[in-house]
């Protein structure tokens, strides 16, 4: 059974870059075929996928989040990382890493961490 946990830090100031990992264990994020995407819920509103990196290392983004967004990996930790640059208050939100056979996740499925609240002061 995979198991993904989120890590960084709760709070971050307005203009600065969110920076968060995904660790994973139980599975390797260069297993054939699995996405590993970020997906945020601001607080009062519904889940938004935010962009992914696939098995073979390729990325996809939400255009939402053109010039900002970044995802990479770090395969030797099984790990991968979610940065997000110039943030607002509005980035403020439970950001959660996820395994999918898709690149993009419209709905929770069984491959999710707990989240991690993320903070952003004005």
């Amino acid at each position: 059974q995979v198991q993904l946990q989120e890590s960084g830090p709760g709070l971050v100031n307005s203009s600065q870059t969110l920076s968060l990992t995904c660790t994973v264990s139980g599975g390797s994020i260069t297993t054939n075929f699995y996405y590993w995407s970020w997906i945020r819920q601001p607080p009062g509103k519904g889940m938004e996928w935010m962009g992914a990196i696939a098995y073979s290392g390729s990325t996809y983004h939400s255009p939402s989040f053109t010039g900002r967004i970044s995802i990479s990996r770090d395969t030797s930790k099984n790990q991968f990382t979610l940065q997000l640059s110039s943030v607002t208050p509005e980035d403020t939100a439970v950001y959660y890493c996820a395994r999918d056979r898709a690149p993009v996740i419209h709905t929770r499925g069984d491959d999710w961490g707990q989240g991690i609240q993320v903070t952003v002061s004005s």
